[in-house]
This record gives C-alpha cells, sequence and structure tokens, in this order.
C-alpha cells in the first residue's frame, strides 16, 4: 500500500513540477498557429504595391521576430516537459529571453511610422520632425537601456539553464526593470496614438462629407483605437500582477501574450488594408455588361478604374461622385461630363 502512495505522490510531484511548462507550450502553440495563418493571409492578399510599402516589410520582420520567439519558447518549454532533467542550453534559453523582451521596441516603432503619413519628411520641416519625433526616439533610447540593464541582471543571477528556471520568481517580483519598461511602452504607444489620431481629426475635417472617405477615417480611428487599447490592458495587467504575484507562470505568460496580441493588431491592420487594395485591383477591369447597358446615365467613358468606390451607378440611380472624386483626387464633375445633358 505505502508504494502505491509512493508512486502517486511522485506522478504528482512530475507533473506539478511541468505543469508550468506545459501550459506555458499550448498557449504559445496556439498564438503562434494563429499569427502564422495571418501571416499566409496577409501574404495571398498583398499586391505589387503594398509589398513596396515600408511598413508592409517592417510588418513582415516583426512576424518573423515573432515566430521565432513562439519557436524558441517552444523549444525550451517543451523541452522542459519531456525531458525535464536535461533541459535546452542556456545560450537557447536566454536568446528566447532576448526575443521576449526586446522586439516589443520594433512593434511600438511600426505604430510611430504612421506619423510620417501625416508629416512627410519630403515635406515637413526638419524643426517640426525633431519636435514630433524627439520624445518618442529619446523614451525609447532609455527602454533599451533599462531592458539591457534589467537582462544582464537576471543572466548574471545563474550560469545554467536551471538555476535561470529557478530564479524566475525572484526575478519576476517587482522587478524596478520589468515595471519602468512596462509603463514607458506605455507613455510611448499613448503619445503617438494620442498625437496621430489628433492630426488625423484636424487634417481631415474639411472632408466629411465625403461620405467614402469619412467611412474609412473613421475605420483608420477604430483600429488604432484597438491597436492600442489592448496592449495597454495587458501592460496594466503585467504592472499589476508583477506587483502582486510571485506565480514564474504569470510573469512568463504575460509577456508572451502581449507579444502575439500587439503583433496581431498591426497584421489586422495591414491585412484590412491589403484586403481593400486587393479587391480594388482584382474589380479594376468593369464587367463587359455594365459597359454596354442598353440605358446608360453616364456620358462619358469612365476613367479612374483605381477608385476606391464600390458603388456603380447605371441608369438614374444615385451616383457617388464625391468619394470617386476624391479617392482619384481628381474634379467629381470632370468624371461625368454627360450628366449635365
Amino acid at each position: 500500500m505505502s508504494s502505491v502512495t509512493d508512486s502517486e505522490a511522485t506522478i504528482n510531484a512530475f507533473t506539478n513540477a511541468i505543469r508550468p511548462s506545459f501550459n506555458y507550450f499550448v498557449v504559445n502553440t496556439a498564438f503562434s498557429a494563429c499569427l502564422f495563418t495571418l501571416f499566409l493571409v496577409l501574404l495571398a492578399l498583398s499586391t505589387n504595391e503594398s509589398r513596396r510599402r515600408l511598413v508592409f516589410r517592417l510588418n513582415l520582420l516583426a512576424i518573423c521576430l515573432v515566430l521565432t520567439m513562439g519557436a524558441l519558447m517552444g523549444l525550451t518549454t517543451g523541452k522542459a516537459v519531456v525531458d525535464p532533467f536535461n533541459q535546452v542550453s542556456t545560450g537557447v534559453f536566454v536568446t528566447g529571453i532576448t526575443f521576449l523582451v526586446f522586439p516589443p521596441l520594433l512593434y511600438d516603432s511600426i505604430l510611430l511610422t504612421r506619423l510620417l503619413a501625416l508629416y512627410p519628411p519630403s515635406s515637413t520641416a526638419a524643426a517640426t520632425l525633431v519636435k514630433i519625433l524627439a520624445f518618442p526616439l529619446c523614451i525609447k533610447c532609455a527602454r533599451v537601456v533599462i531592458i539591457t540593464i534589467g537582462l544582464r541582471s537576471y543572466i548574471g543571477s545563474g550560469m545554467t539553464t536551471e538555476a535561470l528556471v529557478q530564479d524566475e520568481p525572484a526575478i519576476w517580483f517587482r522587478n524596478p526593470y520589468l515595471i519602468a519598461e512596462w509603463t514607458m511602452q506605455i507613455v510611448d504607444n499613448m503619445y503617438s496614438v494620442s498625437l496621430f489620431l489628433y492630426n488625423l481629426h484636424i487634417r481631415t475635417s474639411s472632408i466629411k462629407r465625403a461620405r467614402g472617405i469619412a467611412d474609412r477615417i473613421r475605420q483608420i480611428f477604430y483600429i488604432s483605437v484597438a491597436n492600442f487599447i489592448f496592449p495597454l490592458v495587458l501592460n496594466i495587467a503585467q504592472i499589476i500582477f508583477a506587483a502582486t504575484d510571485r506565480s514564474p507562470f504569470t510573469g512568463g505568460v504575460l509577456p508572451l501574450i502581449n507579444n502575439y496580441v500587439t503583433v496581431m493588431g498591426v497584421l489586422c491592420a495591414t491585412l484590412w488594408f491589403s484586403g481593400s487594395e486587393w479587391v480594388r485591383t482584382c474589380s479594376e477591369p468593369l464587367p463587359e455588361h455594365m459597359l454596354n447597358s442598353p440605358k446608360p446615365n453616364v456620358g462619358g467613358p469612365v476613367t479612374g478604374g483605381k477608385s476606391g468606390s464600390t458603388i456603380v451607378s447605371i441608369g438614374k440611380g444615385p451616383v457617388t461622385h464625391d468619394t470617386t472624386g476624391l479617392d482619384n483626387g481628381t474634379d467629381p464633375k470632370q468624371l461625368h461630363p454627360g450628366e449635365k445633358e
């Protein structure tokens, strides 16, 4: 009877020892699969024009970094589950931690590039660019210094993977470097998003009457807010748990989820724009029967096939002149000269 009890105790102890790594592995695998699926959709919907943009390439770099992080974390936690007495090397473990804490700087920089769409370097005074970019660049430099100091402090606490894993509770609980990094990340993102949305509102107030443009601006606003809100909530949760919870699992899984959620938010925004461009590209050649309608109400050939409008008016129905003209950057009245007849 005692042997059975000893066996059950051994099994329970082994299960409790590998449970954090197993849960971590499941969470990492689920988010990696979702991100990889979105990555394939992005490649399928992207056009040659969108692939040449800087934001698209930065998104690809961010996705590759996160997938690399997922592979390293999966290798580390999977090895801890399968063979807990022979874990990965210290180099692999430290590399995984590095990919966990440094890439958020790149994700925040991608959000910062949206300001360059409102302030193009080629047409904006250098003094104005310095005023706009000085604060986010300084705070990013401070974040790099804090992350580097914190990472070196963590690596110096142990020379083996087992020692580093054992020190995780002490490193996670009320770590001043982690709390400072997450606080500055909140401030950094709040500055970029607030400035972008404010300037978007100011510069587009004169074209609110154009329904298509207004709808698109509203969608951009919602996407920008969503890209800020979800990482903000997770950053606040990280700070709260770091100050109250000693569990190393919480300290590892929250930054992991935050990385995935941040990249997925940026990726979904890119997917939305890529999907719109893909639909526009596929709909460029108008169907033959639409051009040869027996009762056309259009006095001239339809130009501007790359218009963002998805409504084609035949006959005496309403015509979306405002959206079409604004999307093409031309006068709407010049697109339909026969309408006055």
